[in-house]
């Protein structure tokens, strides 16, 4: 599993001058995104998944990343929701002049932000994967936490859960069969809803029509 930053390499002489720096946890779909839209003009730089599951340094990963890229693009957009941060992803951002993804969390934008709230409000109980997740819910879940070794561990961490929702960006049966096992393991009930790229795809469109037709 990749988990280190990333970026899409350009020549010196033809590097764009869009960047788009994502959050390492949906580089896959920032960059079928960019596939589906023909864009060569675009460039993408991921900071580390992992912080997916260290919110507090996320304001801090990417105020350095935005200070370090100063002057290098004309345009940056931030592919980040709020994602935990309580606020300080967008201080750093408005310091910086840069937007970002609507909303509070990827599983908000990846859903549809209000199909998200609707899923929180119907039962606030709800643990979500994404292609993403299911695909490292080992690494990330079951062995940093030791719960393969201690489900004594279980109850503690995810006993006011009641259902997993797998919210599917892609028509993958290996990635269903594993968020099922997650769910068993959990010991919670399974639900799967299909969202493809959600919010994701217009709101990239929208900024990079806007920088690029400016």
């Amino acid at each position: 599993m990749e988990l280190l930053e990333t970026e899409v390499a350009f020549d010196a002489a033809e590097r764009p001058d869009v960047l788009i720096l994502a959050c390492g946890a949906i580089a896959r779909e920032v960059l079928a995104v960019i596939r589906l839209n023909g864009w060569t003009h675009v460039d993408v730089r991921c900071l580390p998944a992992k912080l997916h599951s260290t919110p507090q340094k996320i304001a801090g990963a990417v105020d350095a990343k935005l200070t370090e890229l100063k002057g290098s693009y004309d345009s940056i957009f931030v592919a980040y929701a709020d994602c935990g941060t309580g606020g300080a992803l967008d201080t750093v951002l408005d310091r910086h002049g840069v937007e970002r993804l609507p909303g509070a969390h990827c599983y908000g934008f990846l859903a549809g932000n209000d199909a998200w709230d609707a899923m929180q409000e119907e039962e606030l109980g709800t643990y979500y994967l994404t292609d993403f997740l299911a695909r490292h819910f080992e690494s990330l879940i079951v062995r940093p936490f030791k719960l393969d070794t201690h489900p004594e561990l279980l109850p503690m961490m995810f006993g006011n859960y009641k259902r997993l929702i797998y919210l599917a960006q892609t028509d993958n049966d290996d990635l269903r069969q594993r968020a099922r096992a997650a769910a068993a393991f959990l010991g919670l009930e399974y639900e799967e809803r299909r969202t493809g790229y959600g919010e994701l795809q217009p709101s990239l469109v929208q900024f990079v029509d806007m920088r690029t037709h400016a």
